[in-house]
């Protein structure tokens, strides 16, 4: 069973940044890809970033793609998402997913683990 912990929200002004990270253990097979989802109240959850597993290949939403980085640490099981220039439009719960197998980064349901979340808060 794997275990995804997510760490580093909280709140914070418009045009401040923030740095997610998302912590894995237990993981006992080969890893494909991980993604970060968001879900804002009200509203459907929603991809974010995506990153494969050797961390060469990353995918963003349009939204974000000129303000968010994604990265990955093998050697300590981490994911981070550097956040820059946030909005409050980004205020929302912050998942980190993980997908064992080929599929679509965007999509949730090709995703077999998914952390607890992490809420972003940015204030105008």
């Amino acid at each position: 069973q794997v275990t995804l912990v997510e760490s580093g929200g909280g709140l914070v002004q418009a045009g401040g940044s923030l740095r997610l990270s998302c912590a894995a253990s237990g993981r006992t097979f080969t890893l494909y890809a991980t993604g970060w989802f968001r879900q804002a109240p009200g509203k459907a959850r929603e991809f974010v970033a995506g990153i494969s597993a050797s961390g060469f290949s990353t995918y963003y939403t349009h939204d974000v793609k000129d303000r968010f980085t994604i990265s990955r640490d093998n050697d300590k099981n981490t994911v981070d998402l550097q956040m820059r220039d946030l909005k409050p439009e980004d205020t929302a719960v912050y998942y980190c997913a993980e997908m064992s197998r080929d599929g679509i980064w965007t999509n949730s349901d090709n995703y077999d683990y998914w952390g607890q979340g992490t809420q972003v808060t940015v204030s105008s």
